[in-house]
């Protein structure tokens, strides 16, 4: 049998007690390293459920081969950092596991997909959740800002979540042949804000070269530009970063996108939220609060005002 055990967010304690009694009688259990990070070691895992732990890099978590091995003679733990079915890459364990006939079975926990509330902002007024990969040398990926705008227009907040890179091989030693893995790295609510204001920056330098292209091209570029606009001035755009949700010391900053960029949030992991543009006044009541000044206060209000 495969249990696939949300954990929690923070503690080792968050984990329900039908997963600890799982995770007990398990005759071996992992640890997902790839798709998120609780805020403790693994020792302290293993010292509270009284079992060792086995990492799980990304290889071993994509391709699955001998978590399911496992998983057809003996009890197998796959503990996830949140909800076991809040990523993809676990619902696709659970369904080769079935073509294996392997039995699995999910015990849930608390994500960052509900904890996300602990804004103010209600769940039922979110739209598409988005992911903002790192940039580097060779690729700037943008879907995740079409997506964001497409939530924008039809009054829903968005909620991205940030890249976290661990055990990711070099593309120097993957040539030689010998992978060398960079050291880990977790994107800040400030380094999505700085992506997200380059692309806006972008799409008001671009506009003069609609002129340029045929006329075809050129409307859907102006109409891709007039999108973006509307995120526009950054200054004015109401941004709220979380970073270590459901923590003791978990941080929840409302402000401008401007402002977040500049903002230090601490330690890893940071999510972003865009609310929409316009909050229902329960929503600004309660996410005024994580203003820390009277200006980022009096962009939560502004937003309440212009429903």
């Amino acid at each position: 049998m495969l249990y696939l055990i949300g954990i929690g967010l923070s503690d080792p304690e968050d984990v329900t007690v039908r997963g600890l009694e799982l995770i007990r009688s398990s005759a071996r259990v992992f640890l997902d390293a790839y798709t998120s990070i609780l805020s403790v070691g693994k020792d302290r895992l293993e010292e509270f459920y009284g079992r060792p732990v086995e990492l799980a890099d990304r290889d071993l978590v994509e391709q699955g081969d001998v978590i399911l091995a496992a998983a057809q003679s003996a009890d197998v733990s796959f503990l996830v950092v949140g909800d076991p079915l809040g990523a993809t890459t676990h619902a696709d364990l659970a369904m080769r596991a079935r073509q294996r006939g392997v039995a699995y079975r999910v015990v849930h926990n608390a994500s960052v997909l509900t904890a996300v509330a602990s804004c103010g902002l209600q769940l039922y007024t979110f739209g598409e959740t988005v992911s903002v990969p790192f940039w580097d040398a060779v690729s700037r990926p943008s879907s995740f800002l079409d997506k964001l705008l497409g939530n924008w227009e039809r009054n829903l907040h968005t909620l991205c979540l940030l890249d976290i890179r661990v055990r990711e091989p070099t593309m120097e030693s993957l040539l030689r042949g010998r992978p060398e893995f960079e050291p880990p790295r977790f994107m800040s609510c400030s380094v999505a804000a700085e992506q997200l204001l380059a692309l806006l920056a972008e799409a008001s330098a671009a506009e003069d070269n609609a002129d340029l292209l045929a006329d075809s091209d050129a409307a859907e570029l102006r109409n891709r530009l007039n999108r973006r606009k509307q995120l526009s001035p950054p200054e004015r755009l109401l941004t709220v970063g979380l970073a270590r949700l459901g923590s003791p010391d978990e941080r929840i900053a409302a402000c401008s996108l401007a402002d977040i960029a500049s903002r230090d949030l601490g330690p890893p992991l940071h999510s972003l939220v865009v609310p929409a543009p316009r909050l229902h006044p329960v929503e600004a009541e309660f996410l005024r609060q994580f203003a820390d000044t009277e200006a980022d206060a009096a962009l939560v209000d502004a937003s309440a005002a212009e429903r």
